[in-house]
């Protein structure tokens, strides 16, 4: 895990650690709605790209209301992030091209020409991430401790939150 002191870093590593996510969307009555995406191999830099129909629920809800929120769980080595953001829906066939991977021909058949294939760009507003120690028998020890000390800030794990509104 990147050094505390770049929690920017930290939370790119986790991202980049995750293969699916979990996009949540609003609906028009205000429901949240989650569904899995894949993530694109790109370097987070605060923003996230997705792949979809232009005329999929997710892109509708996007357009009625932009904010979202992506979460990414990855159990094994005991790593949770959830970034809070604004989604904008792009038809961008130059971007389309430079995130395209082999694996999205099963949803756009046509690869980057499918007719209705747009970009949803989800730029961070925040993140918050938890990870602990990815040992189990470090987590159990942990929790044991936690417990016997009745105090939850006990257990070996850490919890952060970064603004990428104004920079880190």
């Amino acid at each position: 895990m990147t050094d505390a002191k770049d929690p920017v870093a930290t939370v790119a590593e986790l991202v980049d650690r995750a293969t699916i996510c979990m996009l949540t969307t609003m609906t028009p009555d205000g429901q949240h709605v989650a569904r899995p995406m894949a993530v694109q191999e790109v370097e987070f830099d605060g923003d996230l790209w997705f792949f979809a129909s232009a005329d999929s629920e997710k892109v509708g809800e996007i357009g009625a209301n932009p904010q979202v929120n992506v979460s990414f769980s990855n159990p094994k080595q005991s790593e949770w992030t959830s970034i809070a953001g604004t989604a904008e829906i792009l038809v961008d066939r130059a971007k389309a091209e430079e995130l395209w991977s082999a694996p999205l021909k099963a949803w756009f058949p046509d690869g980057p020409e499918t007719p209705g294939l747009v970009l949803l760009k989800v730029h961070a507003d925040s993140a918050e991430y938890w990870s602990g120690p990815s040992s189990k028998v470090v987590r159990l020890l942990g929790a044991a401790r936690a417990a016997i000390a009745r105090d939850p800030d006990k257990f070996p794990a850490t919890n952060e939150t970064v603004d990428f509104s104004g920079g880190a």
